[in-house]
């Protein structure tokens, strides 16, 4: 993997795309066409998603560079390796979000929301690139990527987002006891389950 990579600057989002990375670098000769947790979605369906994803994120802060191919109907066909396929796609989110100021009060995104407070766009796109790094870790027999500082973060950030795209991007969410520990409550509040097996 390599290490010259873009930041942000925006804590949060680095971390997400730092676990993507290593998830991608992780999955075994194999391992791409995995189902994931992503109903209908092999593992290189859902980087293929989190890519376009990202570079959306990018497109709106900079109003070009738009995803070639829908985010939300992944071929599942890739014509290079998955990290030299990924990384420009990640740099490129990086690199928009480093043009945003952490006082600006809002932010583009590609979101139905449109613009929302700086930290939750960041956010959002930090948990967009870090839950997909959870789909295709347990797709693919790797750790979970996600510590309990990270959902704990991302969590802040799905609360202010994920009611009213749960038609559009997010299942149902799943009842948990007050007990569950913080990468459970922000699976399950995103409709998956933290013992998801293929």
């Amino acid at each position: 993997m390599s290490e010259n990579v873009t930041v942000s600057g925006w804590d949060v989002l680095d971390e997400a795309h730092r676990v993507l990375r290593a998830t991608v670098a992780g999955v075994a000769a194999g391992g791409w066409n995995r189902p994931t947790p992503c109903t209908d979605w092999n593992a290189t369906q859902v980087l293929q998603h989190a890519a376009g994803d990202q570079l959306g994120f990018a497109a709106a802060i900079v109003g070009d560079g738009w995803p070639t191919e829908n985010p939300f109907a992944p071929t599942g066909v890739l014509a290079q390796d998955p990290i030299a396929y990924l990384n420009p796609h990640l740099d490129a989110a990086a690199a928009a979000w480093a043009t945003v100021d952490k006082s600006a009060e809002t932010a583009p995104t590609p979101l139905p929301l449109g613009p929302l407070p700086a930290w939750v766009g960041a956010g959002a796109a930090a948990l967009d690139a870090a839950v997909h790094a959870w789909d295709i870790a347990v797709a693919t027999g790797q750790p979970s990527p996600l510590t309990p500082e990270l959902a704990r973060s991302l969590m802040k950030v799905a609360v202010e987002i994920v009611e009213p795209l749960r038609a559009f991007a997010y299942a149902p969410a799943i009842t948990t006891s007050a007990t569950e520990d913080d990468v459970t409550t922000l699976l399950a509040y995103l409709g998956r389950r933290a013992d998801w097996t293929a």
